[in-house]
């Protein structure tokens, strides 16, 4: 199961290694269509990358702090510095590609 964490956890989740965090909130649709898609991928892929979610509107700071406006946002850190962001919908296939790309 893909971990929902908050802002206390934030910076010491993402601080190492390759991590991938999705900004999600619980009343959007394209969140909901990715949630099964996401899980599955961060199930596949959990030796190489770390798969996490934020809830927005519980974690505004965190929202704020990486400008995410629109959700589903998926944010790909390394080492504690964002690499990659993808806005709204994605594919399983292009998402791993782009982690892949990463590690």
């Amino acid at each position: 199961m893909t971990n929902i964490i908050d802002t206390n956890d934030f910076n010491a989740q993402i601080e190492k290694g390759i991590v991938v965090v999705d900004f999600f909130a619980t009343w959007c649709g394209p969140c909901k269509l990715l949630a099964p898609v996401y899980e599955e991928l961060g199930n596949e892929m959990q030796d190489s990358a770390k798969f996490l979610k934020v809830e927005i509107d519980q974690n505004m700071d965190l929202a704020k702090r990486f400008m995410v406006s629109t959700v589903p946002t998926i944010m790909i850190f390394k080492d504690g510095k964002p690499v990659e962001t993808m806005v709204g919908f994605m594919p399983k296939e292009t998402i791993k590609t782009k982690v892949e790309s990463h590690i």
